[in-house]
């Protein structure tokens, strides 16, 4: 590599040499020999820092895509896990829903044979108040119609009588 500069160095020597033998009124050739020369100068002293710069760049544009495309891949990855645990939520949900109509359903049946139980209760309940008020009801009027016999005197009679009578009555 510097043996190329080294060329360029030794070629506008030779250049301006062979000028001074000829004695050309043109200056172009002493003017494209110093540009190049300028050129090489500027190349071998920019070039180094423009590759760096260059590639620094370029990595870092790297680096930055890189990142990008990890972090998008994580969004993605947490949309699909948001999305799993929607999925999750709903069936869970329509779990919960499934449940609760069949617990409406067991638990109203539960209530109608609770009230189904408690109607018979009451029905036995008031058949047994129905037996005790006929039976009160026959003792109160055996009672008068004994104490009326009795009190009046006008009947007479004799002690099995009356428990052939009242056998009757209760009966």
């Amino acid at each position: 590599m510097r043996l190329k500069y080294l060329v360029w160095i030794m070629v506008p020597v030779l250049a301006c040499a062979s000028d001074a033998a000829g004695g050309g009124t043109t200056d172009i050739v002493p003017r494209t020999v110093n540009f190049l020369i300028f050129a090489s100068i500027l190349y071998y002293l920019v070039a180094g820092a423009a590759k760096n710069f260059y590639f620094g760049r370029k990595d870092a544009i790297a680096h930055r895509l890189d990142s990008i495309q990890m972090k998008l891949k994580e969004s993605n990855s947490k949309k699909e896990s948001a999305l799993q645990k929607i999925e999750e939520a709903k069936a869970n949900a329509r779990a919960l829903v499934e449940t609760a109509k069949k617990e409406a359903v067991l638990l109203g049946e539960k209530i109608a044979a609770e009230a189904e139980q408690e109607i018979e209760n009451l029905e036995k309940a008031l058949h047994d108040k129905v037996s005790i008020e006929e039976r009160r009801m026959q003792r109160t009027a055996v009672n008068e119609v004994l104490d009326e016999l009795f009190k009046e005197g006008s009947i007479a009679i004799d002690h099995n009588e009356m428990v052939k009578i009242i056998n009757k009555k209760v009966a």
